[in-house]
């Protein structure tokens, strides 16, 4: 029954883009079997999202002074029409719930005041509505028996529509769109309200600093501090720390509040706005008392799916850590750091989305943050004002469709994926390269001495992978000359980038070059980067491995974001069992020095205070950072070895790899359940879901199960897996 009711809907969408595209308004004939179904609060795609991340990322605060983000910022669109067609089999009462002042047209009358209830009479008809709102954006929710406002409705923000010397509305020309929606299921669950969830919690500890006292938490957390038994006229004064010495440090701290009570307060009180801390400075002026401090934890309410445990108990603390920090970042938004900055970088979301699709698997978080950062038109700037930024945004269409299957967002938001792919191909120089033009910043990563000018490889490197992404998103939108042209420059850049770049006689990729000339340097980045992107033949791979990968006089990584992609080279290479001496390392370190959360950067030479600064502050150094928790992606993608080779989990692998540990286990989510993966030195369990699965290992004898298991040479082997079923399977790991 499930199924059916899907494919009805799926069909639903298939003819109502098709409608869209031919400028036909969307005609709802099935609204006759739409009785009973719950409406939801719906807007002009994407205006929610540009919404929220507009309130949310001008939070940010440093010392009490705001600090908002530093690109453009749009707005919702302040007046847009929602329509549908229906023929309903019986008269329907229709309540109407807005986020605005309206002007309601049925079948092309308009209905004068702003009714609460509307009657609509058997038959066919076209419902319109125009919203009105500055504030925040226009939404409606819709719900009698038969109508209800869902995806079926369309929406635009250029109603060319005018009124006949008969009273009668005409129109013609108007772009419509799909509408927009999330999670808004009742009247009174308005978008316009929309708040991350609280809960209480206690203090693990408190001691006396000063005329004062330092509050641990226990942990990093985010949310709002809690003043219980307050009493009094005065100022209540908050320094917030990630570490110990920040707060204790009320000069220089990064945040902090400044609270005034005139007596008149509550007992217990709630500061309103969130921040994020384990420690807290409190100090008070001698006329306020008050008892105890708590905190209400702010979050996204989200499953843990992925799972990991292993026979090394370090990992086991590193994935549970990682996991906590992708929890802290995921917030409204997929967002840095929840000190600093509190904003949505797109580098640092791309990075997100993976980890996402094996802890969370949250589509929605995916699609509300890759809208938040492409904004709308028209286009003036790279995402973040960062070249390599915007094409990550790309790499994240990319991603999403291979994950999750889904057509409908790609579909709605062409437009918008392809003028920014636009702008870009429009800043390349006469190479046909990317190189930064005035108000381009080239990010790459933080590493001392390393050169951003000119032509850089690893900026070719990331467009090309951003032309295959517009050609998969053009194929999927139907725009076949489209698909034709980004096929075509993806495939001539790939060939530009070896011919400039490629060291035949290093056997390396080169990091440079300036007005035509090559510079001497060779870095990592273009060069791990052509290992998963499978740009490197087998030859070339090896070379990089040896002769960059691991060689340690090429310059060093020092941050989470870019060891991401630095270890998932080489355990694409198979050096897994090298990564997971490098993740105890290197995320074992930050443990050792009291991390309870992973950071933006991690210096192992670094000592006392200066593993706590960063951008020439003492405390600019972000302890809770979305790329300090790239373990999530590792483990699942690399060890118990799931990912999806068609869209959506259609066909996927499990290529397990113990890396030198003795047994693993743990759980992969995906859109149609979750895959369940036990190996020890062994035994090999799984359990599949929907979509046509293999199982590859290698093993040094040959294996036995009661499935059918072939043999590939070289000692490795293949098993198909049917969704739902359990199988064992007995090896000898190599």
């Amino acid at each position: 029954m499930r199924d059916s009711l899907k494919k009805i809907r799926l069909h639903k969408l298939l003819v109502g883009f098709i409608a869209l595209l031919l400028f036909i308004p969307f005609s709802v004939e099935a609204q006759t079997s739409k009785a009973n179904e719950s409406a939801t609060w719906i807007w002009y795609p994407g205006d929610f999202e540009i919404w929220l991340s507009n309130k949310m990322q001008v939070r940010r605060t440093e010392r009490e002074a705001v600090f908002p983000p530093l690109w453009r910022y749009y707005s919702p669109y302040p007046l847009v029409t929602f329509q549908t067609e229906v023929d309903i089999p019986e008269q329907d009462e229709v309540d109407i719930h807005t986020e605005g002042p309206f002007q309601l047209l049925v079948d092309g009358k308009q209905i004068y005041g702003q009714p609460e209830t509307v009657t609509i009479e058997p038959g066919k008809h076209k419902i319109s509505l125009k919203v009105y709102n500055q504030e925040f954006l226009p939404a409606i929710y819709i719900d009698g028996t038969y109508i209800n406002s869902d995806e079926s409705w369309i929406v635009t923000n250029e109603d060319k529509l005018w009124i006949d010397e008969e009273g009668n509305a005409q129109q013609s020309g108007t772009p419509w769109k799909p509408v927009g929606s999330w999670k808004f299921h009742s009247p009174e669950d308005k978008p316009s309200e929309f708040r991350l969830k609280t809960e209480p919690w206690a203090a693990e500890s408190t001691e006396p600093v000063g005329e004062g006292e330092l509050v641990d938490f226990g942990k990093e957390t985010f949310g709002y501090i809690r003043v219980h038994g307050l009493e009094g006229e005065g100022q209540l004064s908050l320094y917030y720390g990630e570490s110990r010495e920040e707060a204790l440090d009320s000069a220089r701290c990064e945040t902090l509040d400044y609270i005034q009570f005139d007596g008149s307060q509550p007992s217990t009180y709630t500061h309103d706005e969130s921040k994020a801390y384990r420690y807290v400075q409190v100090q008070t002026d001698p006329t306020i008392k008050y008892d105890s401090i708590s905190m209400l934890y702010e979050y996204l309410p989200l499953d843990y799916r992925g799972e990991f445990n292993s026979s090394d108990e370090l990992l086991n603390e590193i994935w549970d850590v990682s996991a906590y920090t992708m929890h802290l970042t995921t917030r409204e938004f997929f967002i840095d750091g929840i000190k600093r900055d509190r904003w949505i970088w797109s580098g640092d979301a791309y990075q997100s989305y993976l980890m996402n699709y094996y802890l969370f698997f949250d589509e929605a978080s995916v699609e509300r943050t890759l809208l938040a950062l492409r904004g709308k038109e028209p286009v003036t700037a790279h995402i973040n004002t960062i070249m390599d930024y915007s094409l990550y945004w790309f790499g994240g269409i990319y991603d999403y469709y291979l994950y999750t299957g889904d057509t409908t967002f790609i579909k709605k938001f062409y437009p918008r994926i392809k003028s920014l792919m636009e702008f870009v191909l429009g800043r390349r120089n006469e190479a046909g390269f990317l190189e930064p033009l005035e108000g381009d910043w080239v990010f790459i990563d933080w590493a001392d001495g390393l050169p951003k000018t000119g032509e850089v490889s690893f900026e070719q490197m990331l467009l090309a992978r951003s032309l295959e992404a517009m050609a998969v998103s053009a194929e999927i939108a139907g725009e076949t000359k489209d698909q034709k042209k980004y096929e075509e420059l993806a495939t001539e850049l790939k060939s530009k980038l070896f011919d400039v770049f490629w060291d035949e006689e290093e056997q390396v990729m080169q990091h440079q070059r300036i007005d035509g000339e090559m510079q001497d340097i060779v870095t990592r980045y273009a060069n791990m980067f052509g290992i998963f992107f499978n740009y490197f033949d087998e030859e070339k791979k090896q070379s990089v491995k040896e002769n960059v990968l691991l060689n340690d006089d090429i310059l060093q990584i020092t941050t989470p974001y870019m060891r991401f992609y630095e270890l998932e080279a080489l355990c694409a290479m198979g050096e897994q069992e090298y990564v997971l001496e490098e993740i105890r390392d290197y995320w074992g370190g930050m443990l050792e020095l009291g991390a309870t959360s992973f950071w933006e950067k991690y210096d192992p030479s670094e000592e006392g205070a200066d593993q706590l600064a960063m951008y020439g502050r003492p405390y600019g150094k972000s302890l809770c950072h979305a790329w300090g928790a790239s373990p999530v992606y590792l483990f699942g993608r690399y060890y118990l070895g799931v990912q999806p080779t068609a869209p959506g989990y259609a066909e996927y692998e499990i290529r397990p790899n113990l890396g030198g540990l003795k047994w693993m286990e743990g759980k992969v989510p995906t859109p149609n359940g979750d895959i369940e993966v036990y190996i020890d030195q062994k035994e090999i369990k799984l359990t599949g879901v929907k979509g046509e699965g293999k199982l590859i290992f290698k093993s040094k004898s040959k294996p036995r199960s009661s499935a059918k298991i072939k043999s590939l040479g070289e000692n490795e082997y293949e098993m198909n897996i049917e969704p739902g079923k359990e199988y064992r399977v007995s090896y000898r790991v190599l």
